[in-house]
């Protein structure tokens, strides 16, 4: 009954699979023509029938790039790099859309080892962590099998020696992953679609306005009350603003 149930479903996907598929050419032969909202239209059909690809958010990101659309931009941009942090095209038009952002924020440098560390960790995506793991696993496995049937005492120091480097990269592999991906599960990240939006003091119309944010900028999500959310800008600013006003990563 199992099976009969996954054939059924399996056969239920082949045809959304084999649409989107439509979809996705439809999209970037209109990109290539030039006609950028049509396929907006056609990436965004995809996506709301739930496909999520690092390449959709890309050509996505880049139809809205061509047509100055400043935070859906910036926001696919980023979307597209949430999945492959280590393309190098996600981050350079990331980079060139940030550029037509208003708001100029710099990042304030961390010091501290813990933030060397992160620095050092977010090199690499948490699977990538996870690849590195599973090969110094098998080199420890290959080098322990070494150890274990050599008969010249020298090779067996030699071969225990790899084999015990061996475990301990792979521990921290794996720690290295599974920290990268709980940063990532609990930093919530946003951007702000609104053209023009004032931070507030306070989560209400009556706080002092501090400072204004503008359409693209990429804030942290520190905390969320009723429909405001509290911010953190890059370079430590905090407030709060309406939620309407962003949409989240």
């Amino acid at each position: 009954m199992r099976n009969l149930f996954y054939i059924l479903l399996f056969c239920l996907c082949l045809p959304v699979a084999a649409q989107n598929d439509s979809l996705f050419d439809k999209a970037n032969t209109a990109y290539n023509k030039g006609d950028y909202n049509a396929a907006i239209s056609n990436y965004q059909k995809i996506i709301d029938q739930g496909e999520a690809s690092a390449e959709l958010y890309y050509n996505l990101a880049n139809a809205h790039y061509k047509l100055s659309h400043i935070a859906p931009s910036v926001y696919y941009y980023e979307k597209a790099l949430k999945l492959d942090p280590n393309d190098k095209d996600v981050k350079n038009n990331l980079a060139f859309a940030n550029n037509m952002v208003i708001d100029d924020i710099k990042e304030v440098p961390k010091a501290g080892i813990s933030n060397s560390f992160n620095n050092f960790v977010n090199t690499l995506s948490y699977n990538t962590w996870a690849w590195i793991g599973v090969l110094f696993s098998a080199l420890f496995a290959v080098f322990f099998i070494l150890y274990y049937f050599s008969i010249s005492p020298r090779f067996k120091r030699v071969f225990f020696g790899v084999a015990m480097v061996a475990v301990i990269l792979m521990i921290f592999s794996v720690i290295s992953g599974f920290h990268q991906k709980s940063n990532i599960q609990d930093s919530k990240f946003a951007i702000v679609f609104a053209e023009e939006v004032a931070v507030r003091s306070e989560p209400n119309l009556r706080g002092d306005e501090q400072f204004t944010l503008h359409e693209g900028t990429k804030i942290e999500v520190l905390n969320t009350y009723q429909n405001w959310v509290k911010l953190q800008l890059a370079n430590g600013d905090q407030g709060w603003l309406e939620k309407n006003s962003l949409k989240f990563l």
